[in-house]
């Protein structure tokens, strides 16, 4: 069995990887691969048995890698995502894990792909799950408000009047005024989930940004973009070469 892995975060997929060899140790493993354009590249080159993904890499959302592509193989994913969006994969026959990942969770998900390898040859199974991508993407699952903390009291932040969000020693909100509130999540990854992609946009592994509240952007040479954000003072936001052609596809819409 070939089996593609797809994770960016590297301690993720060390203990990934060393679980998947302790409960297949027969399977011939690819990856981790981090990014969405080379997990392409290595579809093209390859079709896989299964794939075991986490919704988040390097460059964006895995499954644009699989819409709109022909899909061959089973997916697990795996993410820290909402135990409700899970049961919905769970009855489509595509398991899907939260981190992080438990062996008996990942041992009952490799066997259930054995039990129901035969299926995934079917034609029709096969655009049903295809239509199961679709319909993922296009649902209303984003987040319209965010609980926060300030000193002993919660507030409600709506997503509207977030500018971003950071990483440092925890996850922060900023909002639209520059406030900085601290949050109850564990990684930026789990934050870009829940946000809708047309108004937000991961910058880097410590930023998200928010589209209603740049400021200001440049260019150097190297293909890097310096982006500034309102009532963000001097501080400058980078987005590296490699998600530049991106980040401008994302402001024009």
């Amino acid at each position: 069995m070939n089996i593609l892995v797809l994770e960016d975060e590297p301690l993720v997929a060390e203990s990934l990887l060393k679980l998947v060899r302790q409960l297949e140790p027969e399977a011939s493993i690819t990856g981790p691969v981090q990014s969405v354009k080379d997990a392409r590249m290595k579809l093209e080159m390859q079709t896989p048995d299964l794939i075991i993904s986490d919704i988040q890499l390097a460059d964006g959302i895995s499954l644009d890698v699989f819409t709109g592509y022909n899909i061959q193989c089973p997916i697990i994913f795996t993410t820290a995502y909402d135990e409700y969006a899970v049961r919905a994969f769970k009855v489509n026959s595509i398991d899907y894990l939260l981190k992080p990942v438990d062996k008996n969770e990942l041992k009952a998900a490799l066997d259930k792909y054995h039990l129901l390898q035969s299926k995934f040859g079917n034609k029709a199974y096969l655009q049903q799950i295809g239509e199961l991508f679709r319909d993922f993407k296009s649902a209303g699952k984003y987040k319209e408000r965010f609980a926060v903390h300030m000193g002993r009291n919660v507030l409600l932040v709506p997503s509207s009047e977030a500018a971003g969000f950071s990483k440092e020693e925890v996850i922060y909100l900023v909002s639209n005024s520059g406030k900085k509130y601290i949050t109850d999540y564990r990684s930026l990854d789990e934050v870009e989930e829940l946000l809708d992609p047309s108004q937000f946009f991961r910058a880097n592994r410590q930023h998200i940004i928010g589209i209603n509240y740049i400021a200001s952007m440049h260019g150097d040479e190297s293909g890097k973009i310096y982006v500034k954000m309102k009532h963000g003072g001097d501080e400058e936001i980078i987005i590296s070469k490699e998600k530049a052609a991106s980040f401008r596809k994302w402001l024009e819409g």
